[in-house]
């Protein structure tokens, strides 16, 4: 059964322009080394998205257009892929993915990790705060109970709300023992 929050769509194969998927085994690699990566992974895919937004010397603001887009896109895959490494359950057999699909106005980050019963259970708690809260407001909540503590914050769902106007979606699917969790975040190009 899955259950969904938030602006979660399914995405019609037959209308994206582009599409890109990294996938990563937990177990495969230690954290730390893992850990390291997820900025080239995140740098990789706003530098491979950028090819489709060309500076156009005709065009003054093709080369502030791309560089936008490449912000947008290595700030929201860091963030995916970091709480993907965070919170994944290393010992399930969910690998963690994320896809880069460009439409013709948008941009949608999907990224699939496995958690457990008891990260399912905050993490929705957070989606109910977060639904029901002003994200900025939330924010500033949620920066001063981090400084207090090393709790899961949600900073960097609220930044990819505040600063990018992202429309964030969850799906969760009971798999077993484990539950696969599905994270999309569309931004407007």
């Amino acid at each position: 059964m899955s259950e969904r929050y938030g602006c979660f769509n399914e995405i019609d194969p037959n209308n994206y322009c582009e599409h890109m998927c990294l996938s990563f085994k937990p177990s495969s690699v230690p954290i730390k080394q893992r850990w390291r990566n997820n900025g080239l992974s995140a740098d990789f895919l706003g530098d491979y998205l950028t090819t489709f937004f060309p500076k156009d010397n005709e065009q003054p603001d093709s080369a502030k257009k791309q560089a936008i887009v490449r912000d947008a896109a290595t700030y929201i895959a860091n963030e995916l892929l970091e709480n993907a490494m965070k919170y994944c359950d290393e010992n399930g057999n969910i690998p963690n993915s994320i896809d880069l699909t460009l439409l013709p106005d948008q941009l949608i980050f999907t990224e699939i990790n496995g958690i457990s019963a008891g990260q399912k259970t905050e993490f929705k708690a957070f989606i109910k705060e977060l639904e029901s809260s002003d994200p900025d407001e939330l924010f500033m909540k949620r920066l001063e109970a981090s400084a207090e503590s090393d709790s899961a914050s949600g900073l960097g769902y609220l930044t990819m709300i505040n600063d990018y106007q992202a429309e964030l979606g969850w799906q969760f699917d009971d798999i077993n023992d484990a539950c696969k969790v599905t994270t999309q975040v569309v931004i407007k190009i």
